[in-house]
Protein backbone atom coordinates (compact mmCIF):
# COMPACT_ATOMS: atom_id res chain seq x y z
CA UNK A 1 0.00 0.00 0.00
CA UNK A 2 2.90 2.35 0.76
CA UNK A 3 4.17 1.76 -2.77
CA UNK A 4 0.76 2.80 -4.14
CA UNK A 5 0.82 6.14 -2.33
CA UNK A 6 4.44 6.73 -3.39
CA UNK A 7 3.30 6.19 -6.98
CA UNK A 8 0.44 8.66 -6.48
CA UNK A 9 2.89 11.23 -5.09
CA UNK A 10 5.23 10.72 -8.04
CA UNK A 11 2.26 11.07 -10.37
CA UNK A 12 1.29 14.33 -8.71
CA UNK A 13 4.82 15.64 -9.28
CA UNK A 14 4.84 14.59 -12.95
CA UNK A 15 1.35 15.94 -13.56
CA UNK A 16 2.33 19.47 -12.56
CA UNK A 17 5.74 19.19 -14.23
CA UNK A 18 4.02 18.83 -17.61
CA UNK A 19 2.61 22.36 -17.38
CA UNK A 20 5.88 24.13 -18.04
CA UNK A 21 4.36 27.27 -19.55
CA UNK A 22 2.10 27.62 -16.51
CA UNK A 23 5.13 27.19 -14.26
CA UNK A 24 7.05 29.88 -16.14
CA UNK A 25 4.03 32.19 -15.90
CA UNK A 26 3.81 31.47 -12.19
CA UNK A 27 7.48 32.26 -11.66
CA UNK A 28 7.04 35.54 -13.55
CA UNK A 29 3.91 36.46 -11.57
CA UNK A 30 5.48 35.64 -8.21
CA UNK A 31 8.57 37.66 -9.11
CA UNK A 32 6.55 40.70 -10.20
CA UNK A 33 4.46 40.63 -7.04
CA UNK A 34 7.66 40.12 -5.05
CA UNK A 35 8.99 43.38 -6.50
CA UNK A 36 5.75 45.23 -5.77
CA UNK A 37 5.62 43.99 -2.18
CA UNK A 38 9.34 44.60 -1.67
CA UNK A 39 9.09 48.27 -2.56
CA UNK A 40 5.94 48.56 -0.45
CA UNK A 41 7.76 47.04 2.51
CA UNK A 42 10.79 49.29 1.91
CA UNK A 43 8.55 52.36 2.14
CA UNK A 44 6.80 51.00 5.24
CA UNK A 45 10.00 50.01 7.02
CA UNK A 46 11.65 53.33 6.15
CA UNK A 47 8.79 55.01 7.99
CA UNK A 48 8.64 52.43 10.80
CA UNK A 49 12.07 50.81 11.31
CA UNK A 50 12.04 47.49 13.20
CA UNK A 51 8.28 47.17 12.75
CA UNK A 52 7.12 43.93 14.32
CA UNK A 53 10.68 43.20 15.45
CA UNK A 54 11.98 42.83 11.88
CA UNK A 55 14.71 44.96 10.34
CA UNK A 56 14.67 45.87 6.65
CA UNK A 57 16.61 42.77 5.58
CA UNK A 58 14.25 40.53 7.55
CA UNK A 59 11.19 42.22 6.06
CA UNK A 60 12.46 41.79 2.51
CA UNK A 61 13.33 38.15 3.19
CA UNK A 62 9.79 37.68 4.50
CA UNK A 63 8.37 39.03 1.22
CA UNK A 64 10.30 36.56 -0.92
CA UNK A 65 9.65 33.62 1.39
CA UNK A 66 5.95 34.39 0.98
CA UNK A 67 6.28 34.41 -2.80
CA UNK A 68 8.20 31.13 -2.67
CA UNK A 69 5.60 29.40 -0.48
CA UNK A 70 2.40 30.80 -1.97
CA UNK A 71 1.76 27.59 -3.94
CA UNK A 72 3.91 25.19 -1.91
CA UNK A 73 1.84 25.79 1.23
CA UNK A 74 -1.40 26.65 -0.56
CA UNK A 75 -1.70 30.14 0.91
CA UNK A 76 -4.38 31.03 -1.63
CA UNK A 77 -5.62 27.54 -2.45
CA UNK A 78 -4.47 23.98 -2.00
CA UNK A 79 -4.46 23.20 -5.70
CA UNK A 80 -6.66 20.12 -5.38
CA UNK A 81 -9.82 21.20 -3.59
CA UNK A 82 -11.68 22.30 -6.73
CA UNK A 83 -11.13 18.90 -8.35
CA UNK A 84 -12.25 17.06 -5.22
CA UNK A 85 -15.31 19.28 -4.81
CA UNK A 86 -16.25 18.62 -8.44
CA UNK A 87 -16.01 14.87 -7.88
CA UNK A 88 -18.27 15.19 -4.85
CA UNK A 89 -20.75 17.35 -6.77
CA UNK A 90 -20.99 14.93 -9.70
CA UNK A 91 -21.13 11.81 -7.51
CA UNK A 92 -17.86 10.40 -8.88
CA UNK A 93 -16.54 10.44 -5.31
CA UNK A 94 -18.59 7.29 -4.61
CA UNK A 95 -16.18 5.34 -6.82
CA UNK A 96 -13.23 6.78 -4.88
CA UNK A 97 -14.71 5.83 -1.53
CA UNK A 98 -15.23 2.22 -2.60
CA UNK A 99 -11.65 1.82 -3.79
CA UNK A 100 -9.26 -0.23 -1.60
CA UNK A 101 -7.27 2.94 -0.89
CA UNK A 102 -7.84 5.58 1.76
CA UNK A 103 -9.31 8.74 0.23
CA UNK A 104 -7.48 11.17 2.52
CA UNK A 105 -4.12 9.46 2.10
CA UNK A 106 -4.59 9.31 -1.69
CA UNK A 107 -5.16 13.05 -1.94
CA UNK A 108 -2.43 13.73 0.61
CA UNK A 109 0.04 11.80 -1.54
CA UNK A 110 -1.02 13.60 -4.71
CA UNK A 111 -0.72 16.94 -2.92
CA UNK A 112 2.71 15.96 -1.62
CA UNK A 113 3.91 15.52 -5.19
CA UNK A 114 2.34 18.82 -6.19
CA UNK A 115 3.99 20.69 -3.29
CA UNK A 116 7.39 19.18 -4.04
CA UNK A 117 7.18 20.31 -7.65
CA UNK A 118 5.95 23.78 -6.72
CA UNK A 119 8.86 24.18 -4.31
CA UNK A 120 11.32 23.45 -7.10
CA UNK A 121 9.36 25.05 -9.93
CA UNK A 122 7.85 28.17 -8.38
CA UNK A 123 9.61 28.46 -5.03
CA UNK A 124 13.35 28.47 -5.63
CA UNK A 125 13.55 30.70 -8.70
CA UNK A 126 11.62 33.76 -7.45
CA UNK A 127 13.47 33.70 -4.13
CA UNK A 128 16.84 33.37 -5.87
CA UNK A 129 15.98 36.26 -8.18
CA UNK A 130 14.89 38.38 -5.22
CA UNK A 131 18.19 37.65 -3.48
CA UNK A 132 20.08 38.95 -6.50
CA UNK A 133 18.20 42.26 -6.55
CA UNK A 134 17.46 42.98 -2.88
CA UNK A 135 19.75 42.83 0.13
CA UNK A 136 17.65 40.57 2.31
CA UNK A 137 18.63 38.44 5.28
CA UNK A 138 20.16 35.02 4.64
CA UNK A 139 20.52 32.30 7.28
CA UNK A 140 23.84 32.36 9.13
CA UNK A 141 24.01 28.56 9.34
CA UNK A 142 23.44 25.85 6.71
CA UNK A 143 21.45 23.95 9.33
CA UNK A 144 18.90 26.74 9.25
CA UNK A 145 18.03 25.78 5.68
CA UNK A 146 17.22 22.25 6.84
CA UNK A 147 15.16 23.60 9.74
CA UNK A 148 13.35 25.86 7.29
CA UNK A 149 12.56 22.98 4.91
CA UNK A 150 11.11 20.96 7.80
CA UNK A 151 8.92 23.92 8.78
CA UNK A 152 7.80 24.25 5.14
CA UNK A 153 6.94 20.53 5.02
CA UNK A 154 4.85 20.81 8.20
CA UNK A 155 3.18 23.95 6.88
CA UNK A 156 2.30 22.12 3.67
CA UNK A 157 0.68 19.32 5.69
CA UNK A 158 -1.41 21.83 7.66
CA UNK A 159 -2.41 23.46 4.37
CA UNK A 160 -3.52 20.12 2.93
CA UNK A 161 -5.54 19.36 6.05
CA UNK A 162 -7.35 22.71 5.85
CA UNK A 163 -8.18 22.40 2.16
CA UNK A 164 -9.25 18.76 2.55
CA UNK A 165 -11.77 19.83 5.19
CA UNK A 166 -12.93 22.61 2.89
CA UNK A 167 -13.49 20.09 0.10
CA UNK A 168 -15.31 17.67 2.42
CA UNK A 169 -17.84 20.40 3.23
CA UNK A 170 -19.26 19.89 -0.29
CA UNK A 171 -20.86 16.62 0.91
CA UNK A 172 -23.31 18.69 2.94
CA UNK A 173 -23.32 22.06 1.14
CA UNK A 174 -23.36 20.61 -2.42
CA UNK A 175 -21.41 23.66 -3.63
CA UNK A 176 -18.26 24.25 -1.61
CA UNK A 177 -17.24 27.50 -3.29
CA UNK A 178 -18.47 29.64 -0.42
CA UNK A 179 -16.28 27.74 2.03
CA UNK A 180 -13.41 27.95 -0.45
CA UNK A 181 -13.70 31.74 -0.50
CA UNK A 182 -13.75 31.96 3.30
CA UNK A 183 -10.70 29.69 3.56
CA UNK A 184 -8.96 31.72 0.83
CA UNK A 185 -9.50 34.95 2.77
CA UNK A 186 -8.38 33.27 5.98
CA UNK A 187 -5.19 32.05 4.35
CA UNK A 188 -4.50 35.44 2.78
CA UNK A 189 -4.92 37.34 6.04
CA UNK A 190 -4.01 34.98 8.88
CA UNK A 191 -1.02 33.26 7.27
CA UNK A 192 0.87 36.56 7.28
CA UNK A 193 0.72 36.87 3.50
CA UNK A 194 -0.13 40.57 3.66
CA UNK A 195 2.00 41.50 6.68
CA UNK A 196 3.91 39.52 9.32
CA UNK A 197 1.55 38.54 12.11
CA UNK A 198 3.84 40.25 14.63
CA UNK A 199 2.72 43.56 13.12
CA UNK A 200 -0.93 42.87 13.98
CA UNK A 201 -1.97 44.84 17.07
CA UNK A 202 -3.07 43.50 20.44
CA UNK A 203 -5.55 40.66 20.67
CA UNK A 204 -5.81 40.36 16.89
CA UNK A 205 -2.13 39.48 16.68
CA UNK A 206 -2.40 37.01 19.55
CA UNK A 207 -5.35 35.25 17.92
CA UNK A 208 -3.74 35.26 14.46
CA UNK A 209 -0.58 33.61 15.78
CA UNK A 210 -2.58 30.74 17.32
CA UNK A 211 -4.60 29.89 14.20
CA UNK A 212 -3.48 27.09 11.86
CA UNK A 213 -2.75 29.46 8.97
CA UNK A 214 0.25 30.79 10.91
CA UNK A 215 1.88 27.39 10.30
CA UNK A 216 1.91 27.96 6.56
CA UNK A 217 4.05 31.12 6.27
CA UNK A 218 4.69 32.91 9.56
CA UNK A 219 6.35 29.96 11.30
CA UNK A 220 8.53 28.89 8.33
CA UNK A 221 9.60 32.52 7.80
CA UNK A 222 10.55 32.93 11.45
CA UNK A 223 12.50 29.66 11.33
CA UNK A 224 14.36 30.95 8.26
CA UNK A 225 15.08 34.24 10.05
CA UNK A 226 16.43 32.28 13.04
CA UNK A 227 13.95 33.80 15.47
CA UNK A 228 13.61 30.41 17.15
CA UNK A 229 16.40 28.66 19.03
CA UNK A 230 16.57 25.43 21.03
CA UNK A 231 13.26 24.67 22.69
CA UNK A 232 11.68 27.61 20.91
CA UNK A 233 12.27 25.85 17.60
CA UNK A 234 10.88 22.62 19.03
CA UNK A 235 7.76 24.48 20.20
CA UNK A 236 7.33 25.99 16.73
CA UNK A 237 7.42 22.52 15.18
CA UNK A 238 5.06 21.23 17.87
CA UNK A 239 2.63 24.05 17.04
CA UNK A 240 2.62 23.04 13.38
CA UNK A 241 2.46 19.32 14.09
CA UNK A 242 -0.33 19.82 16.61
CA UNK A 243 -2.52 21.63 14.11
CA UNK A 244 -1.67 19.02 11.45
CA UNK A 245 -2.83 16.18 13.73
CA UNK A 246 -6.03 17.97 14.79
CA UNK A 247 -7.01 18.97 11.26
CA UNK A 248 -6.14 15.63 9.69
CA UNK A 249 -8.21 13.91 12.38
CA UNK A 250 -11.11 16.26 11.64
CA UNK A 251 -10.74 15.46 7.94
CA UNK A 252 -10.82 11.74 8.69
CA UNK A 253 -13.97 12.19 10.79
CA UNK A 254 -15.60 14.15 7.95
CA UNK A 255 -14.57 11.42 5.51
CA UNK A 256 -16.10 8.74 7.71
CA UNK A 257 -19.36 10.68 7.96
CA UNK A 258 -19.36 11.21 4.20
CA UNK A 259 -18.76 7.51 3.58
CA UNK A 260 -21.73 6.60 5.77
CA UNK A 261 -23.86 9.11 3.86
CA UNK A 262 -22.84 7.61 0.51
CA UNK A 263 -23.51 4.07 1.74
CA UNK A 264 -26.97 5.01 3.06
CA UNK A 265 -27.90 6.83 -0.13
CA UNK A 266 -26.48 4.01 -2.26
CA UNK A 267 -28.37 1.45 -0.29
Amino acid sequence: MLRLYATVAAGGFRRHATYRVATAAGVFTNTVFGFILSYTYIALWDARPSLGGYDMGDALAYVWIGQALITVCGLMGGGFEDELIERIRTGDIAVDLYRPADLQTWWFSANLGRSAYQLLGRGVLPMAFGALVFDFTLPSSPWTWLAFLLAVALGSIVSFAIWYLVAMSAFWLLDGQGVVQVAWLGGLFFSGMLLPLGVFPGALGEVARTLPWASMLQVPADVYLERYEGWGLARAYAFQAGWAVVLLAAGRAAQAAATRKVVVQGG
